[in-house]
């Protein structure tokens, strides 16, 4: 017998369509409807209907093979042989990671394919992959951010065992894996939760659509729902951790907050695995709360991304100042960044029109991840354009030393460490023509209030759109490319083996800058950063007695005399400070 359940109070019938019938459910308390059921082959597709209309997926579908409107079908987790029951991921304090979307990684686009692609992440140096969302969104194409059904990966990608295969391969080569998921939103597309139950909010509302229900009538199944998925990617795929999106989207008054509950239940799964599982939460907040301790009135997560210290790395290195870019420039921002965490510490903020934040005071730097591009800051531009389409070779090189030897776990985007020339378009693939209409439209409004033209703005429809994200893996020992890949495992190497740049204490970090002459100096231990920014070559004061050893520099004509470092602009020194 084979038992099938599903949660769905607004529901005054529920049949099980599987292997051909049609089959009542039996209303059991709270609204779920269970049903026990012989079935021939236990791989068989099945659907509910819900007052006679139907078929519906599964709300905990474990795998969507013909998309988001399709049929779901079962998944025997104890099938897959798993040959890493040795492993123990890295500590975050010691992460360098790599964020990568599966479908534009490597030409297949698949979780297969990004198996052959693994040694080049071993060569660089990380020890964390992240993978943007991969649960089943519309199409075969799109960030993921969509998704709509949570438990199922996608696919287009590989499916469940692909999914499997993928994360056993990263554990054989030393590679943990965290999973990027979706908890404030669903997508439009095959969004079938509605039907089922009160899954989302009614007193509040988000950007991308209903909120989720954490805390009205009815909301602690919802809450087991995305509790149970987290812990499913955890116990069923090998996860070693999740980053949380947009969490600031989520809603709770609960005495208990849905964050807090989440940590509590994923500290005890890992109490129970023998294993370190970690959250890392995208928080618009500053608010220090979400990465606290829970002994301290926290929500106990790991980790969080600090875009404070990005906006003010790009700013600073770009000049560009709309949007929320209005809120950063000045180089104190990133001086700011480096020893406080945040820059809007509840001061106000001009973008916003109000003040923003909250100390972090007491946080050690390894509660924040710092980065100079993820999806979010490259996709979100009008044409998907990276920081090496916007910089020089050397300016890339000295932002990726000042968040390498940063107090904060360093992250890097795909491509990012030669230099990519792809950029990272935002695209979908909605087979709804007039969700597809609503999105390249809504798309162009956006853009064309800041001075786009209409046909300066790529189709998020459009295939090529999807095409022209992609990795071009020849690019990686061509010419600079291969120099700045180089520059990149130098410093993953300096922060390996340098016990200062461990340590995540960001009240140790000693920060001197020249706002005109634009450079900047950052000391950590005996180790000193040296940026010049600024149109004229520049002397940048250590304050050493005797001249230090040049561990790395951007440019050949880079000398480290006596108190010293001369460079010219565009540049970046790391030296060590003599014994």
């Amino acid at each position: 017998m084979t038992k099938f359940e599903v949660w769905a109070p607004l529901a005054g019938q529920v049949e099980l369509e599987v292997s051909g019938m049609r089959i009542p459910m039996s209303a059991g308390q709270r609204g779920w409807w269970r049903v026990d059921t012989p079935i021939v082959n236990p791989a068989d597709d099945y659907a509910f209907f819900l007052d006679g209309q139907g078929p519906f997926p599964d709300p905990r579908s474990p795998y969507q093979p013909y998309g988001v409107h399709g049929h779901s079908r079962p998944v025997d987790h104890q099938a897959f042989r798993w040959s890493d029951q040795r492993w123990q991921a890295p500590p975050l304090s010691a992460a360098v990671i790599y964020e990568l979307h599966v479908g534009t990684f490597t030409p297949e686009g698949t979780f297969d394919a990004a198996i052959s692609r693994l040694d080049h992440l071993v060569e660089l140096g990380v020890t964390h992959v992240e993978l943007m969302p991969v649960a089943e969104f519309p199409g075969r194409r799109g960030w993921g951010y969509d998704g709509v059904d949570l438990y199922a990966p996608h696919h287009a990608y590989g499916g469940p065992d692909g999914l499997k295969r993928l994360v056993d391969a990263c554990h054989a080569r030393g590679l943990a894996v965290l999973l990027d998921v979706v908890y404030n939103h669903l997508g439009p597309d095959g969004n079938y939760l509605g039907r089922f139950g009160p899954y989302f909010s009614r007193g509040h509302s988000i950007a991308w659509g209903e909120a989720i229900n954490f805390d009205g009538p009815n909301s602690e199944p919802v809450r087991r729902f995305f509790i149970d998925n987290a812990l499913m990617w955890f116990r069923d795929y090998h996860f070693d951790g999740l980053r949380l999106d947009a969490v600031h989207a989520i809603f709770d008054a609960s005495a208990t907050h849905f964050l807090e509950q989440l940590a509590m239940e994923a500290e005890l799964l890992g109490a129970q695995l023998g294993r370190h599982l970690v959250l890392i939460a995208e928080s618009d907040l500053n608010d220090p709360r979400i990465v606290r301790p829970r002994e301290a009135s926290g929500y106990g997560i790991h980790a969080q991304w600090n875009d404070d210290f990005h906006h003010a790395l790009h700013s600073a290195f770009t000049g560009e100042r709309s949007g929320y870019y209005q809120d950063f420039g000045p180089i104190a921002h990133i001086a700011k960044a480096l020893r406080h965490g945040f820059v809007y510490d509840g001061c106000y903020s001009e973008h916003r029109a109000r003040p923003h934040g909250r100390p972090a005071t007491g946080l050690s730097g390894h509660r924040f991840l710092g980065y100079f591009q993820n999806h979010d800051q490259v996709g979100n531009r009008a044409r998907g354009d990276r920081a090496s389409a916007l910089l020089t070779p050397g300016r890339l090189k000295a932002a990726a030393a000042l968040v390498m030897t940063a107090p904060f776990g360093p992250m890097l985007f795909q491509g990012e460490e030669w230099g990519a020339s792809s950029s990272f378009v935002f695209f979908t693939d909605h087979g709804n023509p007039v969700l597809a209409k609503g999105v390249r439209e809504g798309r162009r409004r956006e853009f064309e209030a800041f001075g786009w033209k209409a046909e300066e703005i790529p189709d998020p429809q459009a295939e090529d759109s999807f095409l022209r994200s992609k990795l071009d893996w020849n690019e990686v020992r061509a010419g600079w490319h291969a120099e700045l890949f180089e520059w990149w495992k130098s410093l993953i190497r300096l922060r390996r083996n340098t016990a200062a740049l461990a340590d995540g204490r960001m009240d140790q970090v000693n920060v001197a800058f020249d706002e005109d002459a634009k450079w900047l100096r950052v000391k950590r231990g005996p180790i000193a950063v040296a940026v010049n920014l600024g149109p004229q070559r520049a002397r940048v004061a250590l304050g050493y007695t005797v001249a230090p050893k040049l561990l790395l520099a951007s440019d050949r004509s880079i000398t480290a005399g006596a108190g010293a470092v001369e460079m010219p602009p565009d540049s970046v020194a790391i030296v060590a400070r003599p014994a």
